[in-house]
């Protein structure tokens, strides 16, 4: 579904991305892990077109989006759910899924694809009338991976959704993951909680200083004594 090669990516004279090469099959949940700053974000971003690359292509489902405006990424199928989630904080819960579906014009559509969110978060119905800003930290991120799927997406990307949540929140949005995995969700998933990670992922790269140091299954790469040591620990 998704394939990146040789992605050499800068933020002005800094080198980010190194010649990184990352599949992604459809039906996958495949994790990146990485300390900060090595790159993680810089990946999701490339994707969805917010980093445009020097050099090397991204693919998605056979076409290339290397330097495709991140709004026509959207269109693709690609929702990507940023770092620190981003939601319209002075919107209402409401307004803030129907951004999600900014280029559908069928109210019905529109509606159902609401009623698809509620069935994963039930807090978000709860909470439609209320200002996004307002609502709790593990609520904010249940929109924005809400408003992400209101655009139907092919492809779900999530960058860090357990930062800053507690435990208990942190489990349910794992469980959410899993329950669209499995309802067919092909998801990338950058999180420094490894160990949540690698337990839910069938594929996993480790990434540090901008290049992809290792790669295998999720559980094997859980068992890796580097891998330990490093990051679940």
């Amino acid at each position: 579904m998704l394939e990146l090669k040789n992605v050499n990516a800068y933020y002005g004279g800094i080198h980010a991305l190194k010649g990184i090469n990352i599949e992604v099959k459809q039906g996958e949940i495949v994790t990146l892990i990485g300390s900060n700053g090595a790159g993680k974000s810089t990946t999701l971003k490339t994707i969805s077109g917010q980093v445009v690359p020097k050099t090397g292509s991204v693919l998605f489902e056979g076409q290339d989006i290397t330097k495709q405006p991140p709004h026509i990424t959207a269109l693709s199928g690609i929702a990507h759910v940023p770092e620190g989630r981003r939601i319209f904080s002075r919107l209402t819960v409401r307004e803030n899924l129907e951004m999600g579906a900014f280029s559908v014009k069928d109210k019905n559509v529109i509606k159902e694809r609401m009623e698809r969110v509620f069935h994963y978060f039930p807090r978000v119905k709860e909470r439609l009338d209320q200002k996004g800003g307002t609502m709790s930290g593990g609520e904010q991120q249940m929109l924005a991976i809400g408003r992400a799927l209101m655009s139907h997406p092919h492809l779900l990307m999530l960058d860090e959704p357990s930062m800053g949540l507690a435990p208990i929140v942190v489990e349910q949005i794992f469980d959410i993951i899993k329950e669209l995995n499995k309802e067919g969700m092909t998801i990338l998933l950058v999180e420094q909680n490894a160990y949540q990670a690698l337990q839910i992922a069938h594929r996993g790269y480790v990434i540090q200083t901008g290049e992809i140091k290792m790669v295998g299954e999720g559980r094997v790469l859980m068992n890796n004594e580097i891998v330990k040591e490093a990051y679940l620990a």
